[in-house]
């Protein structure tokens, strides 16, 4: 049985049109991994989050993943388990590695973007160009470019480290961590954020705890 807390989806569905709106998704173990040491990921959460997730895309303009992700994963980026339109498929490549195959490249009708310092793309996927800094590209910079044009709510799927970076530039709104009833011992670890020496400085978010079926559990962090 799901908590009676507030809808999750509320702060996103009734985000001001005049900002950007950033969620960040992530789901773990009990023990905050998200891989084995081999890699195996799929599936650590089950049904529960699996819906929770494509309700989060069917509420979003524009799903948003790292090239690692896509180059590991191959996801479909899609709304399938819930009813709702897919958003648009935003890949972060700063280098130009993602290729031209790969079920993102789907043409459903859903717009297909790629944010790059490269100055080429796969045919039918729209540059969103985003210079780099120090080798890298600065959250602030591909929000900024997105809602541009016209993407103004973003769900940071992944992975891991894009979504640590969106949370250390302070761009992610909410954070929705999903927790498995499960107990994997090792492995890849969740967030990965700058290193803090000093309780004082660590993130005490505002959060909602709802209780899903299977056991598993949705935290909804407000960040900012």
């Amino acid at each position: 049985m799901e908590s009676p807390l507030a809808d999750p989806f509320e702060p996103i569905v009734e985000a001001p049109a005049d900002l950007p709106f950033v969620v960040a998704q992530l789901g773990q173990s009990l023990d905050g991994r998200i891989a084995t040491v081999t890699g195996e990921s799929r599936y650590i959460n089950g049904s529960a989050a699996l819906d929770h997730l494509h309700g989060l895309r069917a509420v979003v303009d524009a799903v948003v993943v790292g090239v690692g992700t896509v180059l590991a994963d191959d996801p479909l980026l899609t709304v399938r388990r819930v009813a709702g339109a897919s958003p648009a498929r935003v890949v972060i490549d700063p280098r130009g590695r993602v290729g031209s195959k790969g079920k993102w490249l789907t043409q459903d009708g859903a717009p297909l973007l790629l944010v790059s310092a490269c100055e080429t793309c796969p045919e039918g996927v729209e540059l969103v160009p985003v210079p780099l800094h120090d080798g890298q590209m600065r959250p602030a910079d591909i929000v900024a470019a997105l809602f541009a044009r016209g993407y103004r709510k973003l769900l940071i799927e992944g992975g891991a480290r894009t979504i640590s970076s969106f949370i250390d530039a302070g761009c992610v709104n909410r954070l929705h961590l999903l927790v498995a009833p499960v107990i994997i011992g090792s492995g890849k670890m969740g967030l990965d954020l700058a290193p803090q020496g000093d309780l004082s400085r660590a993130l005490r978010p505002t959060t909602n705890v709802h209780l899903l079926r299977g056991g598993e559990v949705l935290f909804d962090c407000a960040l900012i």
